[in-house]
């Protein structure tokens, strides 16, 4: 459709909105500072001048004309009212003063060179320059077109209409200037809130970039030199036993299982398009597989898995996850801080819950120095918490280290926390210790360090 169709219905469109159609929304915002100190004066205020100014519309026309009773009050309160009217509704402000400029004519006397009573002609400019601001400019231009109707009828001479014609014009084109301005104000303001959320996604993809570029030059050469030390070791060490070339073959595993992690992790964090390679996350059902790695590396672990009750739902992925993750971290405290003991692993799923527990044996060998701080147990137990379960972590009696954990789902209520001696557990914020070894996210925390080892436990 080309535009010489569209801009008839454009047009009769306007005229339409004009006529019987809705009013514009305010803007949106809050006005200037120096306009709300000023709010509570402006009603009140503009009510009295507006009062006032009626009072003035009725004393002249009755010095000035000769009107029928009631006439001047009528006429008085019409060029008062739409002003009013106009302050929330600019179009029904214009509506209730252009018939008034056919009613203010009305015994205009021949030495007036306006028919109109002077708070009339205010209050109608007043109400043109609120349509003007707030509504459209098609919508505006037939205000001013039919305004010029009662203009050419009832002015006496035609250089008044005129003048009257040009002042209207000045009017509306002052008027659509402000409400352009406003809008390139609004929209310049929304365009910069884009900007800003731009800068800031483009300072997250950076500092992205510059983990995954610390991540691949520390952590992933290191783990690709330990993968190639224990691929090579059977073919540089002479008369090898075997359970050693398997200990070797083994680590070697381990060390490219961790590379190929490391590679997803750091397609996540490199690009924010791309599709970066994915696999599934371990759970309940890899567990066996992690207590086995365990044992391959010397530990003696012993697995209790129980399976749902009858009707009871199977725990769900996240809670599978946070499981998997919290035995991976237990064993790895384990093998560091309490070497030579034994691990059990117990896993109880019941009706809507998850019992966990991992408790090592008393360690009889001195306590090694303490680590660099790290946030095992906090990592352990904000992966509980992130389901609404509950993670306590201490000594427990004759010695040893347990880690407790109950990972409620579907319509169970989270337990209370108990420690693994029975207490209740600490206060949230408490930390009774915290972890060794990185598997997953862990470290060493120094506020629980020296209890648990005095035990023959772990952090």
């Amino acid at each position: 459709m080309d535009d010489r169709t569209d801009l008839p219905r454009a047009a009769l469109r306007d005229l339409r909105r004009l006529l019987v159609g809705l009013d514009e929304p305010r803007p949106a915002g809050h006005p200037p500072a120096r306009w709300r100190r000023l709010l509570p004066l402006i009603v009140p205020v503009g009510l009295f001048v507006l009062l006032s100014l009626t009072f003035a519309a009725y004393e002249y026309l009755l010095d000035v004309r000769h009107l029928p009773p009631g006439m001047p009050t009528v006429l008085a309160v019409g060029s008062t009212l739409p002003v009013a009217v106009a302050a929330r509704s600019p179009l029904w402000g214009w509506r209730l003063a252009y018939p008034m400029l056919f009613a203010g004519a009305v015994s205009a006397l021949p030495t007036e060179s306006w028919p109109w009573n002077p708070v009339q002609i205010l209050g109608f400019l007043v109400v043109l320059a609120s349509l003007a601001v707030r509504t459209d400019t098609g919508v505006v231009v037939w205000a001013a077109v039919l305004t010029l109707a009662p203009v050419f009828l009832v002015v006496p001479t035609r250089a008044n209409a005129y003048g009257v014609t040009v002042l209207l014009a000045v009017v509306v084109i002052l008027g659509d200037q402000v409400r352009r301005q406003r809008q390139s104000q609004q929209a310049l303001a929304v365009q910069s809130e884009v900007s800003e959320l731009e800068k800031a996604r483009r300072a997250v993809l950076e500092e992205r970039t510059r983990i995954a570029r610390e991540l691949h030059d520390v952590v992933a050469h290191h783990m690709s030199m330990i993968a190639v030390q224990a691929e090579t070791a059977p073919y540089r060490l002479a008369a090898l036993p075997d359970p050693a070339r398997d200990e070797f073959t083994a680590i070697a595993a381990s060390a490219r299982e961790a590379l190929t992690d490391m590679r997803r992790l750091l397609g996540v964090l490199r690009s924010e398009t791309s599709t970066a390679q994915t696999a599934p996350q371990p759970g309940l059902d890899d567990v066996p597989d992690l207590v086995e790695a365990a044992r391959r590396a010397g530990m003696t672990v012993t697995l209790e898995q129980d399976r749902p009750p009858p009707g009871a739902p199977t725990p769900p992925e996240a809670v599978g996850l946070t499981a998997y993750r919290i035995v991976q971290e237990a064993l790895a405290n384990a093998a560091r801080h309490a070497p030579g003991t034994s691990v059990r692993v117990s896993l109880r799923p019941g009706v809507g819950e998850l019992a966990l527990r991992v408790e090592n044996g008393a360690h009889p060998a001195p306590a090694r120095p303490a680590g660099p701080a790290g946030h095992g147990l906090t990592g352990m137990r904000e992966r509980a918490r992130l389901l609404a379960g509950t993670f306590s972590a201490g000594p427990v009696d004759g010695g040893g280290f347990a880690v407790v954990a109950h990972l409620p789902y579907g319509t169970a209520q989270p337990l209370a926390a108990t420690d693994p001696r029975g207490a209740d557990a600490d206060p949230p914020g408490t930390d009774t210790g915290s972890s060794g070894t990185d598997a997953g996210s862990s470290g060493t925390d120094t506020d629980a360090v020296e209890r648990p080892r005095r035990n023959g436990g772990r952090r």
